[in-house]
C-alpha cells in the first residue's frame, strides 16, 4: 500500500515542477506550482508514514476511549457539502470572488470529479480495513477528500477578499475530517492522506484554468448553475431570474 501511495506522491511532484516550469507566463501569474503543493503533498507524505503504525492504531484507541464505542454522529455527510453553500450564499450577498459564478462552478465541479476519481482508485487498489471493521475501503477518506476539495475551492475564491470566509473552508473540512475519525469510519493516516488529495486537486485545477477560461454566461447576471453531488450522482441546479 506505501509504495502506490509514495509513487503516486512522486508523480505529482514531477507533475508539479514540470508541468510548472512549461508555462512561465502561468508560474508569474500564479506562482510555482510545486510550491503550492507542499502543503497537500506533506499531508499525504505524513499518512503514508503513519499507515498502519502504532501511533496510528493507539490514536484510534484513545479516541474510542475518550468518545465512547457508541458515539456515531453523521454531521460529516453534510459538512463536507458546506463549503459549497457558503460560495454561493456569498455570491449571492456580493461578495467579491476571484471568479464569476460559471467559472467558479465549472472549477468546483471539476475539483470534486478529479477528487473523487483519485480517491476511488486507491480505494479500489488498497486494502485496508475500517477501524470498525465495515470494510476494507478505508484508505483514503472519501468524505475527507471531498470536503478538502470544496473548502479549497472556498478558499481560492475568496483568499483575497474575505479571509475569514476562505478559511472558514477549511474549517469545516477540518470538521469532517474529525468526525469521521470520532465516527470510527476512518484511521488518522486516511483522514491525512485525503486531505491532501482534495487540496492538491484542487490546486492543480486552479493553477490551470486559464487552459478553458470558456465562460457563455460572463455577460448575463439572470442566470445561475449549482452543481450538486450527492450519493454518488452529479447533477446542476438551474436558475434563472426573468
Amino acid at each position: 500500500m506505501k509504495t502506490i501511495v509514495a509513487t503516486l506522491c512522486f508523480l505529482l511532484i514531477g507533475l508539479s515542477n514540470g508541468l510548472g516550469q512549461k508555462d512561465s507566463t502561468a508560474q508569474k501569474q500564479n506562482g510555482s506550482l510545486l510550491k503550492k503543493s507542499i502543503v497537500p503533498l506533506s499531508l499525504m507524505a505524513s499518512g503514508i508514514l503513519l499507515t498502519d503504525s502504532g501511533f496510528e492504531k493507539s490514536f484510534n484507541k484513545t479516541t474510542r476511549n475518550w468518545v465512547g464505542n457508541d458515539f456515531d454522529v453523521p454531521v460529516d455527510d453534510y459538512t463536507r457539502y458546506a463549503p459549497i453553500f457558503l460560495m454561493y450564499t456569498a455570491d449571492i450577498a456580493g461578495v467579491e470572488a476571484k471568479n464569476h459564478w460559471f467559472d467558479q462552478t465549472k472549477n468546483l465541479a471539476v475539483s470534486m470529479v478529479l477528487t473523487d476519481l483519485l480517491t476511488k482508485f486507491l480505494k479500489n487498489n488498497i486494502y485496508k480495513v475500517r477501524p470498525n471493521g465495515f470494510n476494507a475501503n478505508s484508505f483514503p477518506s472519501g468524505h475527507t477528500s471531498i470536503a478538502f476539495s470544496t473548502g479549497s475551492v472556498l478558499y481560492e475564491e475568496f483568499k483575497d477578499t474575505s479571509p475569514i470566509l476562505a478559511y472558514s473552508g477549511f474549517g469545516l473540512a477540518t470538521t469532517t475530517g474529525a468526525f469521521r475519525l470520532t465516527n470510527n469510519k476512518h484511521w488518522v493516516s486516511d483522514i491525512l492522506v485525503g486531505s491532501g488529495i482534495g487540496i492538491m486537486m484542487t490546486k492543480l485545477v486552479y493553477h490551470f484554468d486559464y487552459l478553458f477560461k470558456w465562460n457563455p454566461f460572463l455577460k448575463s447576471n439572470n442566470i445561475t448553475l449549482i452543481p450538486r453531488y450527492s450519493d454518488k450522482t452529479v447533477g446542476i441546479y438551474f436558475s434563472k431570474i426573468f
